[in-house]
């Protein structure tokens, strides 16, 4: 069963996005003093009486929109109202009714969804502000004076979106889902991916660097699987993080990996690997997290015989560090190799998750030792005694040994290779812990 879906919309800075981390108990979205920082829309997983639900904040409608920003902010917003269940309205109590306020009622009234009106910024305690009822003239119903500040009023707003959820069907097992975080530094194409992916225009698109500020997560199904992709700010290096609202973006961005199932890094094919890209796949190797090297405008690239095979190993020669990702080449403008990416999307989620028995593990080892000898310091060999695999997500192996400080990282390096080699784990960072005698469980 579809999950309700709760839309929050209103002109700017009125307290949307503030609102929207109340009600999800998160600071996902970006809050900010300045009108028109949350851009895209913003979707997070709530729960109400029992039941879990969608909300998605969106940036604030101008009815009077004359840039191409505040056009696409209009048209993100308008998506989110056809496909919610219920939507919020929120206004705000210091401002009273504004022009704006009435023409986003007119637009949210020719929608025929239902409409729950929030009086947002009412932060006294006691007896209701009289400047409430003025927003009975927008004929919504009753305004529900709100404080996304302090907390007030928001049981009373969740009840009344709850009264429009439809009726629960019998619980049904929830079906897998991955998600899937794009990073990259600014203008390498990952909301154009996305839209192509999508086939819709759900992400901004501009050629203005740093357009997506949020981390917006986008649900997506095809025969392949189901997925939440999460479109990111791209990642300046941190002499350009000049403004506060970026700064809070490269947060979310690197929040965005710690959430995410698998990681799409986005290259342009036409640049290949800078020190930016590096330092963006450094992240994400040290989260733990599979991921994929996705080479993309590979449509503008000029080619000869070998052009890819050259540049896949030019790119994994850059990326020592994380020589087991996959890189693919594709066009987020042509859709040139999209379907393939799901197959590796689908495989690398797979491969972080693979268990391996505790006997398999130690045959491995023993060949590994026998075709290379433990280190030895000062006349004191290494010796291992026994590896165990104790998590996946990454695969996580411990290994039991007479002293650690033998225990070289280029072993350590060498064992993790003979793994790959036997068991695969393409597109996934393995963990080794290094545990002696005497070491506390």
């Amino acid at each position: 069963m579809t999950k309700p879906l709760v839309a929050i919309v209103g002109r700017p800075n009125v307290g949307k996005s503030m609102l929207f981390n109340r009600l999800c108990n998160q600071r996902l979205s970006i809050v900010e003093d300045t009108p028109g920082v949350t851009r895209d829309r913003l979707y997070a997983e709530c729960e109400w009486r029992g039941r879990t639900f969608n909300i998605v904040d969106t940036g604030g409608i101008e009815p009077a929109a004359d840039t191409e920003i505040l056009q696409f902010m209009r048209e993100q917003a308008q998506i989110a109202i056809d496909s919610a269940t219920v939507i919020v309205l929120v206004t705000d109590l210091r401002t009273g009714v504004t022009a704006a306020d009435k023409e986003v009622s007119t637009l949210l009234k020719r929608s025929k969804k239902p409409v729950v009106l929030a009086v947002n910024k009412a932060d006294s305690i006691g007896a209701t502000d009289p400047g409430v009822y003025e927003f009975y003239s927008l004929g919504l119903g009753d305004p529900i004076p709100v404080s996304a500040v302090h907390g007030h009023g928001t049981d009373e707003l969740l009840d009344a979106c709850f009264h429009y959820f439809p009726p629960e069907d019998e619980q049904e097992e929830e079906e897998e889902v991955i998600r899937v975080a794009v990073v990259g530094k600014p203008n390498v194409g990952k909301s154009s991916l996305i839209n192509t992916i999508l086939g819709e225009k759900r992400v901004i698109v501009s050629d203005e660097a740093g357009t997506t500020r949020d981390a917006v997560d986008t649900p997506f199904e095809n025969e392949k699987g189901k997925y939440i992709f999460i479109d990111t700010a791209g990642i300046r290096r941190k002499s350009k993080v000049e403004e506060r609202v970026e700064h809070f973006s490269v947060m979310r961005a690197q929040l965005a990996v710690e959430r995410a199932d698998v990681c799409l890094i986005l290259l342009d094919a036409r640049e290949g690997v800078t020190e930016q890209d590096t330092k963006i796949a450094g992240l994400v190797h040290e989260s733990g997290k599979p991921s994929i090297v996705v080479a993309n405008k590979w449509d503008l690239v000029e080619k000869e015989t070998g052009t890819m095979e050259k540049m896949r190993r030019s790119i994994l020669s850059d990326l020592a560090f994380m020589s087991y990702v996959p890189v693919i080449f594709l066009s987020a403008l042509t859709g040139q190799r999209i379907g393939r990416l799901f197959d590796l999307i689908n495989y690398v989620s797979e491969q972080s998750a693979v268990r391996i028995s505790t006997g398999m593990l130690n045959s491995v080892l023993a060949d590994a030792q026998a075709m290379v000898q433990p280190p030895t310091d000062k006349g004191r060999r290494l010796k291992i005694y026994y590896m165990t695999q104790t998590g996946i997500k990454p695969p996580t192996f411990v290994i039991f040994c007479n002293s650690r400080a033998l225990f070289h990282f280029s072993y350590q390096r060498y064992l993790e290779n003979q793994i790959r080699q036997t068991f695969g784990l393409e597109g996934t960072p393995i963990r080794m812990i290094i545990r002696q005698k005497g070491d506390a469980t």
